[in-house]
């Protein structure tokens, strides 16, 4: 790991159940399938369900600030806490937890490299207990503009031939798609992708066998040699609702040092209903 930019964001599976009872430390996993905290996780873990957890329940956005700190103080975590995300789908949501976390300013926060996969390939403990902590009092920062990109800034960016980034499928970026493969196509009046994005799916920064990332060298052949972003680009990335989009915000900006990286997390289910704005199909 020590070829990454910030390699002290990851947590490698071996160090965590060696840490499970650390003082300071909060376990979550957040799934895209929001049975499997419930079928065993890592002890200790809480959960925090991207849909019903972290959206608004009534108007497109997640949570504010007061009930993300409500959130926060309700599962134990003080400002200081070192929080540790993992889940299914080689961290796919968790990512996207991280990146909201972040947003609200929090500082200590770190993936498990694997996530929910790896730990249970190497057949590592789980548990079926439900834990509850004490309560806390968290205060959150204001919102972390920089790293969240809105729609009249990705129009913008467009307009001036920034360079952004499409995480979503093939089939998605051609416009044959609305959603992944398999899954109900819907969100969505129009296919395509941004004019000028180039398509990455999210899941080329990791390895299959176990869910892990890359090494850095292999990230910077896909992002930086094979599709031209440097470091220092002011880069969108995007998907469909801006959670695998989240990964790669965090693969650029973590594990490869790009300063300047933001999710918008409107993405295709904003941009494709929206009356008027710039479609490209191939």
């Amino acid at each position: 790991m020590s070829s990454y930019a910030n390699p002290g964001v990851l947590v490698e599976t071996d160090w965590l159940a060696n840490h499970l009872a650390d003082p300071g430390l909060c376990i979550v996993e957040s799934n895209e399938d929001y049975l499997l905290y419930d079928t065993g996780h890592i002890p200790g873990a809480v959960k925090i369900d991207w849909f019903t957890t972290l959206q608004d329940p009534i108007r497109r956005d997640f949570i504010s600030k007061s009930t993300f700190e409500q959130l926060c103080s309700r599962l134990g975590i003080e400002n200081g806490t070192t929080v540790i995300f993992y889940g299914d789908r080689n961290n796919w949501f968790a990512c996207y937890a991280f990146w909201l976390f972040q947003y609200y300013g929090h500082e200590r926060l770190k993936i498990l490299n694997g996530g929910r996969m790896k730990w249970l390939k190497e057949n590592r403990p789980i548990s079926m207990e439900f834990p509850s902590y004490p309560s806390t009092t968290y205060l959150a920062r204001d919102p972390d503009l920089s790293i969240r990109a809105f729609r009249d800034q990705v129009l913008a960016h467009v307009q001036k031939g920034g360079p952004l980034v499409d995480v979503r499928s093939p089939g998605e970026f051609s416009g044959e798609l609305l959603h992944m493969p398999n899954y109900p196509q819907e969100g969505a009046m129009r296919g395509g992708h941004i004019p000028g994005a180039r398509n990455i799916p999210w899941s080329q920064a990791v390895n299959e066998n176990d869910g892990t990332f890359k090494s850095a060298k292999e990230l910077r052949q896909i992002y930086q040699i094979t599709n031209g972003f440097k470091p220092q680009d002011e880069l969108i990335a995007y998907c469909r609702i801006g959670e695998r989009s989240s990964h790669t915000w965090f693969v650029l900006t973590y594990l490869l040092g790009f300063s300047n990286v933001r999710n918008y997390d409107g993405s295709w289910t904003e941009w494709g209903n929206l009356v008027g704005s710039p479609i490209e199909k191939s």
